[in-house]
């Protein structure tokens, strides 16, 4: 049995029998966890164990873990701080933002990691352009070049701890007013000025080796009619001919308000991986995610396989052992220096 195209949620901190017959199907590959199926750390390790162990290869588990408000683990892991952040130190400290960015990544990371979680669907590579609120403070900085050297940063501890780095949301959904998970958000700028801006921080992590991509459910109506999840354009010709991206391309959510455009959810996810996604993501819905496996039944790629292969966590460490490791008792240091003082008045 090889890695399916679904990845799929459950519904609470045990798995039901009707679950372990849905993630034990050819199409499915995965699995993304929410604050509902986390009670405590031990609880959480039990249940990934538990799913690791449900087929061969194992199914990928992954949960957004970025920081600030989307961190749906939080009782016995360290309460992060948003990435904007780091912006706001590195607009005063270049040099430790880059520092800081890079511990707290592995920070994350090593947590998840101890808890047997392959990934986060981390780091966020949108611009900070003040128009999103959905984003908002999910991201590192306004300028391409910041945002770009600490999301690289934070990737870089992210692989020292043993995870895979996903950026998101390509080409970038840091200048539309619209929250995708509720709207059908639409980017009228000039492609070039996308290009130039808001596709470098995505250009520089390729680059710098970034496992995965997510793209986002916006239409880019200057450059073509489709989400960007959903088009050829965005996804095979600039993100994989352009920008040489070889990696894992995920789906955003297919049950978000946007990616209705596309169609019933079948049609969502047939598109979505025509389009050029490898993975996709249908969450909060076990009805439709039961009709994707229907669906997609006798689905095969070959390629796709091969690069989620890269996605499994590697190498693990008992959650108690790693709160006797100095580096995590630094990293928690940085963190308890953004409790204390969120607006950075650090005097740097």
């Amino acid at each position: 049995m090889s890695h399916g195209p679904l990845m799929l949620d459950i519904a609470g901190i045990e798995l039901t029998g009707e679950e372990r017959d849905m993630l034990r199907h050819p199409i499915a590959g995965g699995v993304i966890l929410f604050s509902r199926n986390f009670e405590s750390p031990e609880q959480l390790r039990a249940l990934v164990t538990e799913l690791h162990r449900l087929r061969e290869p194992a199914l990928l588990v992954a949960v957004d873990q970025e920081g600030g408000r989307v961190q749906r683990f939080r009782d016995g892991f360290t309460r992060l701080p948003p990435a904007a952040w780091f912006g706001r130190c590195h607009d005063e400290n270049p040099a430790l933002a880059l520092q800081w960015a890079h511990e707290v990544g592995w920070l994350m990371a090593a947590e998840l990691r101890a808890a047997g979680i392959d990934f986060s669907f981390a780091p966020v590579v949108d611009l900070g352009s003040g128009a999103s609120e959905v984003i908002g403070d999910r991201a590192f900085h306004a300028q391409p070049g910041v945002v770009a050297e600490l999301a690289t940063a934070w990737m870089r501890g992210m692989h020292e701890a043993g995870m895979a780095a996903v950026a998101k949301h390509f080409p970038g959904h840091g200048n539309v007013v619209e929250d995708s998970h509720l709207a059908l958000p639409r980017d009228r700028r000039d492609p070039e000025e996308i290009m130039m801006d808001d596709l470098l921080p995505f250009q520089r992590l390729i680059e710098r080796g970034v496992e995965a991509v997510m793209p986002a459910h916006v239409i880019y109506e200057r450059a073509d009619p489709q989400l960007a999840g959903f088009s050829r354009y965005w996804l095979q010709q600039i993100l994989r001919q352009r920008l040489g991206f070889q990696g894992v391309v995920f789906s955003d959510d297919l049950t978000m308000a946007a990616a209705g455009e596309a169609g019933d959810y079948p049609r969502r996810a047939r598109s979505a991986l025509d389009a050029g996604c490898d993975m996709v993501l249908v969450c909060n819905a076990p009805k439709a995610a039961a009709r994707v496996l229907d669906a997609l039944q006798g689905y095969t790629s070959p390629a796709g396989q091969m690069r989620m292969i890269r996605m499994h966590g590697r190498g693990e460490a008992e959650h108690p052992s790693l709160h006797l490791n100095a580096r995590w008792r630094e990293a928690v240091e940085i963190v308890a220096a953004y409790e204390e003082s969120p607006v950075l008045d650090l005097g740097l």
